[in-house]
């Protein structure tokens, strides 16, 4: 079977070919599926750079999520029930820009027929972390605000669209005049433009200097140490992102004064503290909003598996629109 393979770290476009590789066999407790589609995420670039926080053994094929079919069972109740059914393929060890791939049975899960497979190969990482940060961790009420960097991205798209759901209201950080743009007419509440005025500025004009409550940042570095000086009494930051690559600077003191908190977040981390109820709960409640549209992906090109240095090299383009696919099957 083909998969996309890199034997060292480095710039995806670079390291990643498409090579012959022996087919997987599960073993008891496992699933073999035959993937359909799997999309390009900012973990997926980040764990080929190795600039991720887990790397796996080289050599190795990315890929945390996708959709496909379950072909074969290797033993075990749950993988019987989901065998022949469409699932999304959630993969926190990587492997699904593959034609097929080896995954434990619990982490098959089965979609609502309704669902096309395009928004099914986006399922978890984006929805989720979305879903999870704004309801279970910082638990943001109807009225509350919320200050987000990265806002442009496919799950800061989603987070506005969410707030309008939920009834929470955003700020939405970007860097470029074109993105901002599109974030107002998608509903964003107060768009801050970096590039054009100052995020500290802004954000105190409008709250008459008493910060924000919640924020969330992807970025880090100077954005992100900017995002804590936002913060107001008793304020809450996630930071689940580093896409500046910079270490954050900032006057503890800023966390001290007002009982600021700032945490980090990894789904993965998350989900594995989980049970498997709340899992089937957070999945009923995503395909949900996926269906309403709150939470689903926009989408953008789609390439073959053999075209993957073009797909990827797509996929890191500043100011790209919508999520760019691997078509595995």
């Amino acid at each position: 079977m083909k998969a996309a393979v890199y034997h060292r770290f480095g710039e995806p476009a670079e390291v990643l070919h498409v090579e012959e590789v022996p087919p997987p066999k599960p073993r008891p407790g496992q699933v073999r599926v035959r993937m359909l589609l799997s999309p390009i995420n900012p973990s997926d670039l980040l764990t080929v750079q190795g600039a991720y926080g887990k790397l796996p053994r080289l050599p190795a094929t990315p890929g945390y999520e996708g959709v496909g079919i379950v072909e074969e069972n290797g033993g075990g109740l749950l993988g019987w029930r989901v065998l022949r059914r469409r699932v999304a393929v959630i993969n926190g060890q990587g492997g699904n820009w593959a034609e097929q791939v080896v995954i434990p049975a619990r982490q098959a899960v089965p979609v609502p027929a309704d669902l096309p497979n395009e928004q099914v190969a986006a399922f978890f990482v984006n929805p989720a972390t979305a879903l999870v940060m704004v309801q279970d961790v910082l638990k943001i009420p109807r009225g509350g605000w919320l200050l987000q960097t990265a806002a442009g991205s496919a799950l800061g798209r989603m987070l506005i669209r969410l707030g309008k759901h939920l009834g929470f209201h955003t700020i939405n950080v970007v860097r470029r005049s074109e993105t901002a743009k599109e974030l107002v007419a998608l509903g964003g509440d107060v768009v801050i433009d970096t590039s054009r005025e100052s995020l500290v500025q802004r954000v105190r004009e409008l709250t008459k200097s008493e910060g924000v409550r919640y924020a969330i940042d992807a970025v880090g570095g100077r954005t992100a140490s900017e995002v804590v000086q936002c913060l107001g009494a008793n304020g809450h930051m996630l930071v689940y992102g580093t896409l500046a690559m910079e270490p954050m600077q900032f006057d503890q003191r800023l966390l001290i004064a007002g009982s600021k908190k700032l945490e980090g977040f990894w789904l993965s981390e998350w989900a594995r503290r989980q049970n498997p109820l709340t899992m089937l709960r957070l999945f009923r409640r995503i395909a949900g909003l996926i269906r309403a549209g709150v939470l689903a992906t926009d989408i953008g090109a789609t390439y073959p598996l053999e075209q993957v240095a073009e797909a990827v090299r797509k996929a890191s383009e500043p100011g790209r629109s919508g999520k760019v696919l691997l078509k595995l099957g």
